[in-house]
């Protein structure tokens, strides 16, 4: 499995970079740096800022948590959002690396597993929809043009695939894990008391959808507030493009990374999404592919000091003696 996913990262490099040298190294550069150390900082402390709205999203689902402890979500979201944009994992991975993350801070390991699941379909469930209002834009903005007709048609159709996926996934946590749960308590003398405790935390979130409607909405704040990131990203560089096309191209950029979940930090598929999508849009393919390049760099520049600090408050734990955390 590793040797798998290096050689699809390697693939995803060599992508990026043919992409780079194509359109032009020195025009995608120029336009990256001119941003600025001072435009940098800005992106990344907006970056910051975001997790704390994600962080919000994981935490409204969690019942009767203490309001006070609203920062345990938001850094175990960093984690997961770190471990997914800097580690050679797929998505997968960082998804892991956040329950982890959860645990290590006290949150039971049932509650874990049970509240990153359902806040993953919730943040799938908010993307849904505003893909489809990135569909609404490109129908309306963009060229009629026959790439850009091949593209909403097939958008349209992984769309309509995804939101049954979603579905799915949904009546499984509500209903399949309960009754998977409860053959495994049957069978397996003490191995089904965790997977019990999961379908029960599963049940205490679906019992109140007020709780997940609430979720769902503020992870659609986020994706929308992720796509005025990128938008303040363009006018760093100076490129004047409008807010709406951009809420277009950021929301058809992260369906393609959704659709390539399997590729270690979607290396190659987010560059080549931002440089089909943005000419769409008006907008120069070199700025596109620079707008790539400054977000892989603020992930960088966020996430691997996040991953450190974790490490450390791991190694405190392990020197410690490893307590269970129930």
């Amino acid at each position: 499995m590793k040797w798998r996913l290096l050689i699809i990262a390697a693939f995803g490099v060599a992508l990026a970079l043919y992409l780079v040298m194509f359109i032009g190294a020195g025009a995608v550069i120029s336009a990256a740096v001119a941003v600025g150390w001072g435009g940098f900082a800005i992106l990344c402390g907006y970056g910051l800022a975001l997790f704390f709205i994600l962080g919000l999203a994981w935490f409204l689902l969690v019942p009767d948590w203490p309001t006070g402890n609203l920062w345990v979500f938001v850094r175990a979201r960093m984690v997961r959002d770190a471990a997914t944009e800097v580690l050679p994992f797929a998505q997968l991975g960082g998804i892991v690396f956040g329950v982890r993350a959860a645990i290590l801070q006290g949150i039971a390991p049932a509650l874990a597993f049970a509240s990153t699941t359902v806040d993953v379909t919730t943040e799938l469930l908010a993307q849904l929809a505003f893909v489809a209002l990135g569909l609404v834009i490109l129908s309306v903005k963009g060229p009629h043009t026959a790439l850009a007709g091949s593209l909403t048609a097939v958008l349209t159709v992984g769309l309509a695939v995804a939101a049954i996926g979603c579905g799915l996934f949904f009546a499984l946590q509500r209903y399949g894990f309960w009754m998977t749960g409860k053959l495994a308590t049957r069978l397996l003398r003490g191995a089904g008391e965790a997977t019990a405790a999961v379908a029960a935390h599963f049940d205490a979130i679906y019992r109140t959808p007020a709780r997940v409607g609430l979720a769902s909405a503020v992870h659609l704040v986020g994706w929308t507030a992720s796509a005025v990131g990128t938008w303040i990203a363009f006018r760093l560089i100076g490129t004047q493009v409008e807010l709406t096309s951009v809420l277009a191209i950021e929301s058809l950029v992260y369906a393609a990374r959704s659709a390539a979940a399997f590729v270690p930090n979607a290396l190659g598929v987010q560059e080549a999404a931002y440089a089909v999508l943005a000419p769409l849009f008006g907008v120069g393919a070199e700025f596109g592919l620079a707008i790539s390049l400054l977000k892989r760099a603020r992930d960088i520049a966020l996430g691997v000091p996040i991953l450190l600090i974790w490490q450390a408050a791991e190694g405190q734990r392990a020197l410690a003696g490893g307590s269970r955390i129930t």
